[in-house]
């Protein structure tokens, strides 16, 4: 069974020394047995690490975790067998460099799919105009909504009842109270950010985000019947 790679230095001098003797072996069953037990786990970390440093959060796929695999799969089809320790190159760096630049032109094909869908320019002015929307008593719907964002929080015990739905419920008003600093306009890719932050699944994710909406709309109801209202009060 493979030795397990601690959280930090799970790429070694030793990894580099297993694709050595992967891309020098002949032997089918030598080379797969190597991969498993010592190249594998390195490369999965790699991936993970790099697409969560730089949010490379436009995927065709529904999970993070298929698009790890794919980056190992790539890894292991067209470029393991191209690393030479004699070039200078230590294996962290060059299949580290080669992991980025794969993810780049990924995350920059499936953006440009998206802009093919919708401008990104006008769904920000969209945006910014809704946001910019007067609401009863003299504020705007951004503001409403920061607002609700706080009541939410001190709510979420009346909300849940699990734990797990907290930290969901948590996670999702974070991503409401950030969200002028946010990049990421595909709903999609905002499951994953959000999933990728509380290890749940889509089911438990959709379910918070529906009592969450719910609340949402129930508060914003009664704000338009009585007017100028403290939100606290709701």
């Amino acid at each position: 069974m493979a030795r397990k790679k601690s959280k930090n230095n799970y790429f070694t001098k030793e990894t580099e020394e297993y694709i050595v003797k992967y891309n020098t072996s002949t032997d089918p069953d030598y080379r797969a047995d190597i991969f498993t037990k010592h190249i594998y786990f390195p490369f999965y970390k790699l991936a993970e690490n790099i697409i969560h440093t730089f949010k490379f959060y436009y995927t065709d796929v529904e999970r993070i975790e298929d698009l790890k695999h794919e980056v190992v799969s790539m890894l292991l089809e067209e470029k393991i067998m191209k690393f030479d320790p004699t070039n200078g190159a230590k294996a962290y760096s060059y299949f580290g460099t080669i992991v980025k630049r794969w993810l780049i032109n990924y995350n920059n094909k499936n953006y440009k799919k998206l802009k093919q869908i919708g401008s990104f320019d006008d769904m920000e002015e969209s945006y910014e105009g809704s946001m910019n929307v007067s609401l009863p008593g003299g504020i705007t719907l951004s503001q409403f909504i920061d607002m609700w964002v706080e009541k939410a929080y001190t709510k979420l015990d009346i909300l849940f009842n699990k734990d797990s739905e907290k930290r969901i419920a948590d996670a999702v008003l974070t991503i409401f109270k950030t969200r002028n600093d946010l990049d990421i306009f595909k709903k999609k890719a905002l499951y994953i950010y959000i999933r990728e932050m509380t290890d749940c699944e889509t089911p438990h994710l959709t379910k918070v985000i529906s009592v969450l909406k719910d609340d949402f709309y129930e508060i914003y109801i009664k704000y338009h019947e009585k007017g100028k209202i403290i939100i606290k009060e709701l």
